[in-house]
């Protein structure tokens, strides 16, 4: 990868990579995908310590890559990944920067796929309540959590302008139907969209 030109990114991100990865395999709290924060958890996740790793490693490219091009894209669009999938929320002004946040992330090595969910609003029109959004998905999560017949682990929950995106590996049909039945349930989601995987799909494998 090339050295960024702006002082101090490089080992910006270096240092993230390595705290990442570092909480993963110690056991200590990091900033990872999804619910995985401890090595502990990692390994109980259907993606496994490994698969949770590779997220990290990429999650890291994408920022970097992102904070080089333009820090409004580091901030605005939000980065979710489950097992090489990733999926891009947030809101952005422009089409240009909406198919920008596409093209770096595919630029990565592991991306397997992008699934892209970004909206495109002019500056100054979005009226975003980012506080309900976050009441909806705290509210979503909590609600996995306690539900015994979910692994709430698997799955990846992330709020944009009321719309919950749904992301990770369901155990089977039954389980998934909850996860969704849950979140629509939530007061104020507008729409539910899942790109949640069954464990038993082959495309997990390469297939």
């Amino acid at each position: 990868m090339m050295e960024c030109p702006v002082t101090g990114v490089r080992p910006l991100f270096n240092a993230l990579l390595i705290a990442a990865l570092g909480g993963l395999l110690s056991g200590c709290a990091a900033t990872v995908v999804g619910a995985g924060a401890t090595a502990g958890v990692a390994a109980a996740e259907e993606r496994g310590i490994e698969g949770a790793i590779d997220d990290v490693k990429i999650r890291a490219e994408i920022n970097h890559l992102w904070f080089q091009k333009d820090v409004e894209m580091y901030r605005k669009v939000t980065l979710n990944i489950s097992e090489g999938r990733v999926m891009l929320t947030g809101m952005v002004p422009t089409e240009q920067a909406r198919a920008d946040a596409v093209r770096l992330s595919w630029q990565v090595g592991g991306v397997k796929e992008v699934l892209n969910e970004v909206k495109v609003v002019p500056a100054g029109e979005s009226g975003w309540d980012q506080a309900g959004d976050l009441w909806i998905q705290n509210k979503l999560k909590a609600r996995l959590l306690t539900d015994g017949e979910v692994k709430n682990i698997n799955y990846i929950v992330d709020v944009t302008d009321s719309v919950v995106y749904l992301l990770g590996i369901a155990q089977n049909g039954a389980e998934l139907d909850r996860v969704i039945a849950h979140a629509r349930d939530v007061s104020g989601v507008k729409r539910v969209i899942s790109h949640v995987r069954l464990k038993t799909d082959p495309r997990r494998n390469g297939g």
